[in-house]
């Protein structure tokens, strides 16, 4: 059975410096897939994307970060990129939007450097993950127990290391996020 997200509604946290291709194949999947996807930003109206390092698109904001309620949608996705992790860490609205969503029992997807943001958010610890290879010793110190894979799940977290893993990724995310409504997981830990 094709998974259907006709009726969810999901958030995409990003700053400035995302990876625009972790925003872009991921929002598509989830688009063709029924969902309606929102630009989450602590940025009030445009946010800058990167290709690279390189500058790449401008998107517009769908709803700033300080008016976003985590309880009007149903799951959440995390690009990553390496500035932007960095911003929303140290941004503490953009912490306590991402652990919502664990306490809720919502699913969350992020890729690459988008799990720096989680182990800000302390809901890592105790969960089977992976991420780009720099992010690895963050992953662990925080207490996850990374692999080298390209798609990993664990308890409603679906994480993944790079762009080029970003097929299987969609495919693990939308299957995922379908499913979200079932049975509430584990609460953040921690």
């Amino acid at each position: 059975m094709k998974p259907n997200l006709h009726d969810k509604k999901v958030a995409i946290l990003v700053a400035d410096g995302f990876e625009q291709i972790e925003l872009d194949g991921p929002r598509a999947a989830l688009e063709k897939a029924g969902a309606e996807t929102v630009i989450v930003s602590p940025n009030p109206k445009k946010v800058h994307g990167v290709r690279h390092g390189h500058p790449a698109k401008t998107l517009s904001v769908g709803v700033q970060l300080g008016r976003a309620r985590p309880a009007d949608y149903d799951a959440l996705l995390l690009p990553g990129g390496v500035m932007n992790p960095d911003t929303l860490r140290r941004d503490p609205r953009a912490v306590k939007f991402a652990r919502a969503f664990f306490n809720a029992g919502k699913p969350v997807a992020a890729i690459c450097h988008g799990p720096q943001l989680l182990i800000e958010a302390r809901v890592v610890k105790a969960r089977r993950m992976t991420s780009f290879a720099s992010v690895k010793t963050d992953l662990k110190n925080a207490g996850a127990r990374w692999v080298n894979r390209k798609v990993v799940e664990d308890d409603g977290l679906v994480t993944s290391r790079q762009p080029d893993d970003i097929p299987a990724f969609n495919q693990r995310m939308v299957r995922l996020f379908s499913a979200s409504g079932k049975p509430a997981r584990r609460k953040a830990r921690g």
